[in-house]
Formats: C-alpha cells, structure tokens, sequence
C-alpha cells in the first residue's frame, strides 16, 4: 500500500465515485445498526429488566456472530459474483433489523441482532475489494476509507438520531428506522456498483493466506484495536451520565462529536497509509495511549471530556484505518478472505471490549478504570506493529539482494 508520493488528502475523483458513494450507504446502515446498542443501553436495560453489563451483551453477541459468521458467510458466497454477494447481504441486514425491532424480549432481540451480524463482515470484506478494484494502486487505502466513512458517519448522523428517536419513543423505534435505511442502501448498490466477477477457485484452499506472519500480525493488531475501543466505548452512555454528569439529551451532542472525530480521523488514515503504512501505524498507536490518558484524567470535566472523547476518537479510527488496506495488500492471492477475516477480527476484538470492560464492572472497578485497560492493550498492540514494521523491513533489504523473492 506504500506510494512513492504523498497523499494528504483524498483525491477529488475518489470522493465523486459513485460506486464507492454507494458503498458508503450501506456502510452508514451497518454502522448505524451495529453502534445504535451503545446509545441505547440504558433503554434495554430497563426495557426488559437487566443489568447495563448483561445490555452489554448485545454488544459482545453481534461481535461474536461477526467474528464467527464471517469465514462462514464468506465460504457460502465464495463462487457468487462480488455485486450479487453484497445485495444477498443487505438482504440480511434489512431483514435482521426488522427482527429486532418486533423482538418481544431479551433473547429473541439478542437471535435477531446475531442474525443482523451475519451480513457484517462478508459485506465489508467484500465491500473493501470492491472499493480497493475501483481505484490506482496508490489509492486503495483512500477508497477503503471512503467506503468505511459511511460506518463513521453513522456515528455522526444514525446513532445520535437513533439514540435520540430511541429516548423519544422507545427502543424499537431505533430499529424501525434502520430498515428503510437498508432498503436505501441495496438499491444504491444494485444501480451503482459495477459488476466483478469473483475468483470462484474454492476459498477453502486459499486458507493459506494465514501461513504468511504479516498477515497473521494484521488480523491480531485489529482484534486489539478493536479491543482498546470498545472496552470503553461501549458503557461510554452511562460514563459520561455517571462520571461527567452528562444529561442524556447531552450524550446524543458528545456522541454527534465523536461521530465527527472518527470520521475525520479514518479519512485522514487513509490518505496517510497511502503515504507510508508502517510509519503512520506506530506513530497512530503513540497518539492513541496519549488519548486515552488523557481521557482518564479530565472524564469528571465536562467541556475537558468531550474534547478528549473526540481526540480518542479521531486517533482510534485513524490508527485503525491501515489494517483493512494493509491485510488486502499482504493477502493479494485472497483478498476476499483475508479482507472478511480481518473483519472477522475487527469485531472480535470488539467483544473482548466489551467483555473485558463488563467484567471489570462486575468486578467492582469503576467506569473511570475502563480508560487505562484499553491502554494496556493499546501496548501491546504497539509492540506487534513494531514487529510487522521489523519484518517488513528485513523482507526488503532480502527484495534488494534478491530481486526474484515475492513481496510479503
């Protein structure tokens, strides 16, 4: 994914395709349906008489189902042409919202959000390679950003509208407006998303990919990273009710913020992976443990907080931005596996969030201690982007003496 020359913004063609535009749409449906949960928590929670670490859960079983789904999904839709694959999936998507919008309890909204999740990752790993085709070279990460800004822009537009339709007329109302989203959305990408042709050679043997150390280094940083972020994220309604003293008119305002931070943060990932992958990833994650710091030390501070919520934002989405590009580029032989896996992977991480923070609630820590475990995975997620950043640099200087050894 490294270009020979800058890319610090955009290109302006890529901004006015209208396949990726397309692509966007979706992304902003899935989006929306997958972070609604986080304004929504205290709703359900009282709704059907939980606990907010048990609401959480909801969280944890999309992720799961994403995680484990994926491959699966993916080996289903493996000889379907990539268009045809992508409107199967939001076939899914339309129909699982519709679900939980009429669930008439905990367990059947819980089936009905794992049978959303489903479509999640088989449509943003087929989706990226899609996007990644579209476009030059030296602009795949660009493209992949582009498409990923419609699940950032749900953050700006479909979760605080949601979380606010939700407090307004219940829950449900949440998820009904999610539908005629996706139907949107399948339509966009039925009229502008041109047909490509799959490589049909049976995805089970392309397991392979997962022998090559890249990209096995790739698959772990996003279940971190992941991690960091939900593990937070996820209880951030009831953080900033509880510790900043937030009205929950006042969340829907932080949550529209941190909406724009992560938008603006996963563009400007994008166009500076396209410039230099490794060196942007470390330095990405240093900013990432600076956030987080900072946002353990001012969470009691109102107008402190909701800055701080916005820079972790923006840092979170930027560091997490590379990884898709970098998994399609290291996995060249597999894209579509390696992109649905990664997925796979992302969404892992972000049950381990929420696992991680309900189990540090159950256990007695405060809200404020969330901060300082993503930290620690933060960490280490670092030492493995110093790894791959080693590895990379080892195979190049073997690509300059022997010019017939293959890239990583």
């Amino acid at each position: 994914m490294h270009s020979g020359s800058a890319a610090s913004a955009p290109d302006r063609s890529i901004l006015t395709s209208t396949p990726l535009v397309a692509l966007a749409i979706a992304a902003f449906g899935i989006g929306t349906s997958e972070f609604i949960i986080m304004g929504l928590l205290p709703n359900l929670a009282e709704s059907f008489r939980v606990s907010i670490p048990r609401a959480g859960a909801l969280v944890s079983g999309y992720a799961l189902s994403v995680t484990i789904g994926a491959p699966l999904v993916a080996i289903a839709t493996a000889r379907l042409p990539r268009k045809t694959a992508l409107l199967l999936l939001m076939g899914i998507f339309t129909l699982g919202n519709f679900a939980c919008a009429i669930a008439p309890n905990y367990n059947l909204l819980f089936a009905a959000r794992v049978l959303t999740a489903l479509c999640h990752g088989s449509f943003f790993g087929i989706g990226s390679v899609v996007a990644s085709n579209l476009v030059p070279r030296h602009q795949r990460a660009q493209a992949i950003a582009l498409m990923f800004s419609g699940l950032t822009l749900a953050n700006v537009l479909g979760v605080p509208a949601g979380t606010a339709l939700g407090q307004a007329f219940g829950w449900r109302a949440s998820f009904w407006s999610i539908v005629p989203i996706g139907l949107v959305a399948a339509t966009a990408v039925y009229l502008l998303v041109p047909p490509q042709q799959t490589a049909g050679s049976g995805l089970l043997h392309e397991f392979r990919v997962l022998r090559k150390p890249q990209v096995l280094l790739m698959l772990a940083m996003s279940v971190l990273t992941s991690t960091s972020l939900f593990c937070v994220f996820t209880y951030v309604t009831p953080t900033l009710e509880t510790i900043t003293h937030v009205t929950p008119h006042g969340v829907t305002i932080v949550l529209l913020l941190f909406g724009l931070g992560i938008t603006a943060g996963n563009l400007a990932g994008g166009a500076l992976t396209d410039w230099h992958p490794t060196v942007f990833q470390i330095a990405s994650l240093l900013a990432m443990l600076a956030s987080l710091v900072l946002l353990y030390l001012v969470e009691p501070y109102l107008l402190s907080a909701v800055v701080a919520v916005l820079l972790w934002g923006a840092i979170q989405f930027a560091a997490g931005a590379p990884l898709q590009a970098r998994i399609v580029h290291h996995a060249a032989e597999a894209p579509n596996l390696a992109s649905t896996l990664n997925q796979g992977a992302f969404n892992f991480g972000n049950a381990m969030g929420a696992s991680l923070g309900g189990l540090m609630l159950t256990a007695g820590y405060g809200y404020r201690q969330l901060p300082i475990a993503s930290g620690l995975v933060t960490l280490l997620t670092l030492g493995l982007a110093v790894l791959s950043a080693q590895l990379e640099r080892r195979h190049l200087a073997v690509m300059h003496n022997n010019p017939d050894v293959s890239p990583l």
